[in-house]
This record gives C-alpha cells, sequence and structure tokens, in this order.
C-alpha cells in the first residue's frame, strides 16, 4: 500500500480483509463518551476502537491497550462480524 503499517488506510484495510465493518461512534450519545462506556454498553463482541491516533482492543465489554485507556473518546470503531468468530 506504499505506506506506515500505522497508517490509518493501512490497518483499515486489514481489519476489513478480516471481515470487520467500520462504524461512527452515533453523536447522539453524552458529550463524554469514553472507551469504558463503550465497554459498558458492548459486553460481547470484537471491536476495534479508534480514538484520535490511537487504536484499542476490545474483546467481550474487556479493553486491552498499553496503559489504562479507559476515559479516551472513541471517534469510531470496527466490528468483527459473528460469522468471523
Amino acid at each position: 500500500m506504499y505506506n506506515m503499517p500505522s497508517a490509518n488506510a493501512v490497518w483499515g484495510a486489514y481489519l476489513k480483509s478480516k471481515g470487520f465493518t467500520r462504524h461512527i461512534v452515533p453523536e447522539n450519545l453524552p458529550d463524554v463518551y469514553t472507551v469504558s462506556d463503550f465497554c459498558r454498553d458492548n459486553p460481547k463482541g470484537v471491536y476495534v476502537l479508534a480514538p484520535s491516533e490511537h487504536v484499542i482492543a476490545v474483546v467481550d465489554g474487556n479493553y486491552y491497550d498499553t496503559w489504562d485507556s479507559g476515559d479516551e473518546i472513541p471517534v469510531y470503531y470496527w466490528k468483527r462480524s459473528d460469522k468471523n468468530a
């Protein structure tokens, strides 16, 4: 793809090839909707959350990151379809 592996276009294309679909976090949520809130609202499934300039894995309501990113605010997320579980 002639870009760095960390570029959104690169890892986004990879997730899409693995059965993930991209979704925007709805605007009708509270002004501050955090990673912790997302996990509480999505207790089942596999997701990749994208705050600005970072990604966070979420599996069955638990987030995995190199630090406690529960207060980060996701802009969009990728969800793995059930058929790829």
